[in-house]
């Protein structure tokens, strides 16, 4: 027991810095990668991907090495390390998408080249040491080691949108981390000097404990896959709505490893414990997360990260129960990454094929119902269950047909499409938890019951969204809705209206509206093209939406729109179901790409007026508001030209960056918030708009138009963002 204990503080230093460096460069890469690549949430997916399919490799070179003896083991990765240290700084490689890439392809190739050798060479340690300490101290218990790790990975991921990203930029961030780097070869390398001299490979490579049965080996594989595909759909749900970039990026995989460290810990307790809520929490939460609307995004968004801890820290810890000897701890590894890997391809690659929607969330959250451990919640309820096993198809059957009449009931009453649970639906609710109640513990029944909350409280309208010709895109890019009837029409993404289009006569279908409507900073700007710009002003907007701004268009003036989604352009031009472009621009030029890759390559002064609209569902597209991002757009436009920015957003503060940028740039500044007027309903949206240019007569112009249009203000204090440096940390309106 001494050697146990003089050796494993140098391996828990070890594992949980090799842990910290091998998260910490999860998000940071990411982050270096926004310029290139944009901040959609399908990008971190496809990151994420590569992360894992990197650690498959790193676990299966982990287990290769088991075959080696432990003096060749610890040469042979050192050795490895020595060759991957060849890509410090870490960094991307120097490459750009063509316009045309497919980048559910080219995402994981940069990502794959630039960070490949070091993440592999890091990622095999968690096992790697692991086995060493057995070797080094055969009397201690090596398990306990991965919970020390994913508290590492947990710091790491923490660390750097709360540390280390708001104090350096992004070329300090690489410099960092391969001191990181090079710390963590001397840690390993100690662990080396540890290792026993005169075991021989093959000694090492014969396994003594039984080897795992070919089912025992799938659930393994299984229990890993459905938090690892969970993490990324919920992902998805938080980075579409509130904006996409690491700080919100980490928050879902930080919980989903924090989830290791409890559910690995020698301590039972507290993951018995949650084992025994998760079920619960599944039939209360996961219904109305599937439902849920736009009224409480951040109240969702607590709900979703919390299921996600509960369910991960369940399925870890029975696979923790089920774990096999040390003797064949690799291999255990290897099947949990597996299960990772199959979990991240369904949730970030196969998913967005298969599906018009984010079904693999209920997929992944009623697998997980299935997969709970046979622990009853209540006494009284496992001796019901264990006292009649002959009858407990019978009382299967009654809990199918209980759950389908209450569905039955919840689907026929008015508003069952309704965005949000209306008050019946709630009684039912009420109903429906102490049937699950009863069902906790017994995987066919509770099914059944989670089924039924599933569909009841969310599933259906879904359901109904998703059959309906046309109703639901889903792309890379996003999910995207289109609802409506005879008199108006919407294009939502994510929770937030990109386009609404009113119906019943040719002068209503041209009209304006949302964010777009005359009254708007946009509205006035175009209004004011011919006397600012003549009777040929030359137009781009970035993100075409539902074409709304088409309808501003005159006859002799030069128009191209710039759209990163093709999904976007067959909705506003080719499916009928919006008619702006149709009818104002039906010539319209649109160039697809991300707009930052494509303007670089348009010609210098090329527009008098351009406006940057391009949000994916609330999420900020942070390359597209840097100030290299606006020295683009200054190059593309007119010296007196202007730029219209839509700042409007329910989450973040959007303008100490707008007015940083104007104020490092050269640029004079000018916003207005516009209200909706009485009369004009639903078509008009509150919006933000900041009109910004190099020749402030033609501000005063917009000024003398309308008296609203005030200065920006300055943000003593506020760093700029760039391509080297951003954080949202003082922009989120909840902290202020």
């Amino acid at each position: 027991m001494t050697t146990a204990r003089g050796a494993r503080p140098l391996f828990v230093a070890a594992v949980l810095a090799s842990s910290f460096l091998l998260f910490l460069v999860q998000p940071m890469i990411a982050r270096m990668a926004l310029p290139r690549l944009g901040g959609a949430p399908a990008v971190w997916n496809s990151a994420m991907l590569v992360y894992q399919a990197l650690l498959l490799a790193g676990y299966g070179y982990a287990h290769w090495l088991g075959k080696l003896s432990p003096r060749a083991q610890a040469g042979t990765h050192l050795a490895v390390l020595a060759l991957a240290a060849l890509w410090l700084p870490i960094g991307l490689i120097a490459a750009t998408p063509p316009a045309d890439a497919e980048p559910a392809l080219w995402v994981p190739w940069l990502l794959g080249l630039s960070i490949g050798p070091l993440f592999f060479a890091i990622s095999a340690q968690a096992p790697l040491l692991q086995r060493w300490f057995s070797f080094a101290a055969p009397e201690g218990d090596p398990y306990p080691l991965y919970a020390a790790s994913n508290i590492g990975s947990f710091a790491g991921l923490i660390a750097y949108p709360l540390l280390v990203e708001p104090e350096l930029a992004v070329n300090g961030q690489r410099w960092l981390w391969s001191i990181g780097y090079a710390v963590v070869a001397l840690l390993v390398a100690a662990c080396a000097l540890r290792l026993p001299r005169g075991v021989s490979g093959a000694t090492v490579a014969a396994p003594t404990s039984a080897r795992p049965k070919p089912l025992l080996v799938a659930r393994w594989v299984v229990l890993a896959l459905v938090p690892s595909g969970l993490m990324l759909a919920t992902s998805t749900y938080i980075s579409t709505d509130i904006v996409a970039m690491p700080l919100l990026w980490v928050l879902p995989l930080g919980l989903y490893l924090l989830s290791f460290s409890i559910a690995f810990a020698a301590n039972r307790r507290a993951t018995d414990l949650i084992a025994r809520i998760t079920p619960l929490a599944l039939l209360l939460i996961g219904g109305l997360l599937v439902g849920s609307g736009p009224a409480w995004p951040w109240f969702d968004a607590a709900l979703a990260l919390g299921l996600l801890f509960l369910v991960s820290v369940t399925l870890h810890g029975e696979m923790y129960r089920l774990r096999p000897a040390n003797d064949r701890l690799t291999g255990f590894y290897l099947a949990m990454s597996v299960g990772g890997v199959l979990g991240g391809v369904f949730a970030a690659l196969v998913a967005p094929i298969l599906f018009n929607w984010t079904w693999e969330y209920p997929i992944l959250l009623l697998a997980a119902g299935l997969l709970m451990p046979r622990r009853f919640l209540l006494r009284w309820s496992g001796r019901f269950w264990g006292r009649y096993p002959a009858s407990r198809r019978r009382w299967v059957l009654a809990t199918a047909l209980i759950v389908a009449l209450l569905v039955i009931v919840v689907l026929r009453l008015p508003g069952a499409g309704a965005e949000r649970p209306g008050a019946v639906q709630l009684l039912v609710l009420a109903v429906m938890v102490p049937l699950g109640l009863l069902t906790i513990g017994y995987r066919p029944a509770f099914g059944i019951a989670l089924i039924g909350a599933l569909v009841a409280f969310g599933g259906y309208r879904s359901l109904v969204l998703s059959v309906q010709p046309g109703t639901r895109t889903r792309s890379y890019f996003g999910v995207y809705t289109v609802l409506g009837d005879a008199h108006v029409r919407q294009l939502a993404h994510g929770t937030t209206a990109h386009g609404t289009e009113l119906f019943g006569t040719p002068a209503r279908e041209r009209e304006p509206t949302v964010y777009y409507v005359r009254g708007a900073g946009i509205g006035q700007a175009m209004k004011a093209l011919p006397a600012l710009y003549g009777p040929h002003a030359r137009v781009a907007v970035v993100g075409l939406g539902a074409g709304t701004l088409a309808c501003y268009a005159q006859p002799g003036q030069q128009w191209v729109f710039y759209e990163i989604d093709p999904a976007i352009v067959r909705i506003a031009r080719d499916t009928g179901q919006f008619h702006f472009l149709r009818d104002c621009l039906p010539d319209a030029r649109i160039v697809l790409g991300d707009a930052r890759i494509s303007l670089a390559a348009a010609p210098a002064a090329q527009f008098d007026l351009l406006t940057l609209d391009a949000f994916s569902s609330d999420a900020v597209p942070m390359h597209l508001m840097t100030r290299e991002a606006f020295a683009g757009y200054a190059r593309v436009l007119a010296p007196d030209g202007l730029l219209l920015v839509h700042i409007s957003n329910r989450f973040l503060d959007l303008e100490p960056v707008v007015a940083a940028a104007a104020e490092g740039g050269g640029w004079h500044a000018i916003q207005l918030l516009y209200q909706p007027r009485p009369g004009e309903g639903g078509a008009a949206t509150r919006s933000l708009w900041v009109a910004l240019s190099r020749d402030p007569t033609k501000l005063a112009a917009l000024r003398a138009r309308d008296a609203t249009w005030r200065p920006l203000r300055h943000y003593p204090g506020f760093t700029p963002w760039t391509d080297d440096y951003s954080t949202i940390l003082p922009l989120i309106k909840a902290l202020h």
